[in-house]
């Protein structure tokens, strides 16, 4: 009897974990939560900057920052050119989203793709971030990210807009064919 015990216990230990796994932590839960003002909660600045401006670092970080109600942590990217992706979370500001977007624009190699907010902190910016694979993201033309600038545009405007360039693929390539997106959100 205790070497069953010791058996199936295992197995539910295992099963349990996998579940664990499978299933996105916080990932729901955050989207139910209302979003709290910048003035209690600060947005994350996070990413890369081309490499050339290394010796301007700590003045860069200092103008990502002069908004206010924000946070930098920007490095130079270790290989020179950045990745040309951008993610903003669904509780940042508009006129804080603008700010980075200007800035980055300014410092990296530009703005090519768009991270699907669901698989963001609400309150977390990504410049030229290399932590998202293909399938989370989608790509946007010049003039997507130039609607995203537009200073008239209010939080529920701009994250409206940003969600709809988010939307990705339903396929992707995969070893020279295009498969099913499993990382999809509807």
């Amino acid at each position: 009897m205790l070497k069953l015990w010791k058996t199936t216990g295992r197995w539910a230990l295992v099963g349990s974990l996998l579940v664990c796994l499978v299933q996105p932590v916080g990932a729901a839960e955050e989207e139910q939560k209302p979003c709290e003002p910048v003035e209690t909660k600060k947005v994350k600045i996070e990413g890369y900057i081309n490499r050339e401006h290394t010796r301007e670092k700590r003045q860069i970080i200092k103008e990502f920052v002069e908004i206010g109600h924000t946070e930098a942590r920007i490095r130079p990217f270790p290989m020179g050119k950045t990745a040309k992706v951008v993610a903003v979370g669904r509780c940042v500001p508009a006129y804080i989203a603008r700010h980075v977007l200007n800035t980055s624009l300014k410092y990296t190699e530009g703005i090519e793709s768009l991270v699907n907010q669901a698989f963001l902190h609400s309150h977390w910016i990504g410049i030229a971030t290399t932590i998202f694979d293909e399938p989370s993201q989608q790509t946007v033309t010049p003039e997507q990210v130039e609607q995203l600038l537009n200073p008239d545009l209010g939080d529920d405007e701009f994250h409206a807009l940003y969600q709809k360039f988010s939307i990705q693929d339903d396929t992707v390539p995969f070893l020279g064919q295009r498969k099913e997106n499993v990382k999809k959100v509807d």
